[in-house]
């Protein structure tokens, strides 16, 4: 499996970062590997709310349908994506500061079938995956 975690500080106040965060059609913005994001259900994000992302690994696109599976505002949102080959859990929680918020972003890719087999070099190119979307989640909540 692998793992990053990251905690990024922002001016935005904590209901303002969460609701940018948890539209999760906004991760097209902020992180480098997501070629493209669109929310797929009309209405509020909430419980239930999906996202289909298309993401860029290793030179090759890789189709994602997030669901938001945990909705605590302004606290926390969790997000989850499965395939043939990967399981996706998203989990960002929001804490605030006298400058404004604490985003934390922990993020865990669980190989699966065949893919388990590479399970080693993809924890290092989600290391740096991770690393490249930091800093344009860092660019983007100081806006």
């Amino acid at each position: 499996m692998a793992h990053y975690r990251t905690t990024v500080s922002s001016k935005w106040d904590v209901t303002t970062a969460f609701t940018y965060m948890a539209d999760f059609s906004n991760s097209a913005t902020w992180d480098p590997g997501v070629v493209s994001a669109h929310r797929v259900n009309p209405g509020e994000v909430g419980l239930g709310s999906t996202f289909e992302l298309l993401a860029s690994f290793n030179g090759r696109q890789l189709p994602l349908t997030y669901e938001v599976t945990a909705f605590d505002p302004p606290h926390r949102v969790v997000l989850r994506a499965q395939t043939d080959m990967v399981i996706s859990l998203d989990e960002i929680t929001f804490t605030s500061t006298d400058r404004g918020t604490d985003v934390t972003y922990d993020a865990d890719l669980r190989t699966r079938g065949w893919f388990k087999l590479a399970a080693p070099v993809v924890a290092l190119m989600f290391q740096r995956l991770g690393d490249r979307a930091r800093a344009g989640l860092q660019r983007e909540l100081n806006v």
